[in-house]
């Protein structure tokens, strides 16, 4: 037994040296990565944390406050229609986006005439400046001249105010976002389609299912793991909206579109209160972690990888 012991204790120790160095050559690559990550994304998060428990206008020192700003964000109504106009989006965005890409991605899966130029149309706005998109919305929901208001009255129906009325500013930015982004779900939805076993999707013919059964029973289930993927990006994506906001409502009228983000540059820039800003930025990533690990603990239920 005791030689034994000694027989494997050198290659014990071998094994640690090699996973050391092994160790120090993943850190050594890692590096280039890691230290720009720590200078812009986790000194700042740091930093930022450290301001929100002060009261803060970007000029004069700072004073500590403690948890004040948060417990003034939180009794804050503004800050609950604020969260309210974010969720308002959420809700009009996503399955908009969702539906609308899975609907392009059906279509364009099929063997049809021009089908990678009509991809490529598809998700040349995704790679367009939402500065552009936003101008061309702007130009589209007129109330005055604009294209969508004379199709509208050229068939006898209601003309909106679209961004200049605060019932019409959110669904104004939803139906924006909603173009811009669908050419980026309909291109992972594809890539999840094109990913589903032919040989199944066949014998499922042959045993006499129809269309609807296939797509229903066997692809839409298979398109869960890319479903799941686009939906938690697209959720994190509408929590920090907001260029899309800024470039066309500005967050009016009347705060009627004001959103998480729009509010943290407001009270940053505009009204000179950082540590409030910084607090609720802090709110909205914690509200994030909630959401997100919430879809990692259901994702057991209803993603089924093939």
């Amino acid at each position: 037994m005791t030689s034994a012991a000694h027989t494997w204790e050198p290659i014990a120790t071998r094994k640690k040296k090699t996973d050391w160095k092994r160790y120090g050559w993943l850190a050594f690559f890692l590096l280039p990565s890691a230290i720009p990550l720590a200078i812009f994304v986790f000194r700042p998060m740091i930093s930022s944390l450290w301001i929100s428990l002060h009261e803060w206008n970007l000029i004069s020192d700072m004073k500590w406050v403690g948890l004040e700003n948060y417990s003034k964000l939180l009794s804050s109504d503004q800050t609950w229609d604020i969260i309210g106009h974010t969720l308002l989006y959420i809700a009009g965005y996503l399955p908009i986006v969702y539906f609308g890409g899975l609907a392009l991605a059906v279509l364009l899966n099929q063997k049809i005439y021009g089908r990678a130029f009509f991809r490529s149309a598809y998700f040349l706005p995704v790679i367009t400046s939402w500065v552009v998109v936003a101008l061309v919305w702007q130009w589209l929901l007129n109330p005055s001249n604009g294209l969508v208001n004379q199709v509208l009255g050229f068939l006898n129906l209601p003309q909106p105010g679209w961004w200049t009325d605060p019932v019409w500013a959110m669904p104004s930015v939803i139906l924006a976002s909603a173009w811009k982004d669908l050419g980026f779900v309909m291109v992972i939805l594809l890539a999840g389609l094109q990913a589903v076993p032919g040989d199944v999707l066949e014998a499922a013919k042959m045993d006499g299912t129809n269309a609807w059964q296939r797509f229903w029973r066997i692809t839409f289930p298979l398109l869960s793991p890319s479903s799941f993927f686009v939906i938690v990006i697209s959720l994190i994506n509408g929590f920090q909206v907001f260029d899309q906001v800024y470039m066309m409502t500005g967050g009016g009228p009347s705060g009627s579109s004001q959103v998480i983000v729009g509010q943290i540059y407001d009270l940053t820039f505009r009204y000179g209160r950082a540590g409030e800003a910084s607090a609720l930025s802090w709110i909205l990533f914690l509200l994030i972690m909630l959401v997100t690990a919430f879809q990692l603990v259901g994702q057991k239920r209803w993603v089924h990888n093939a």
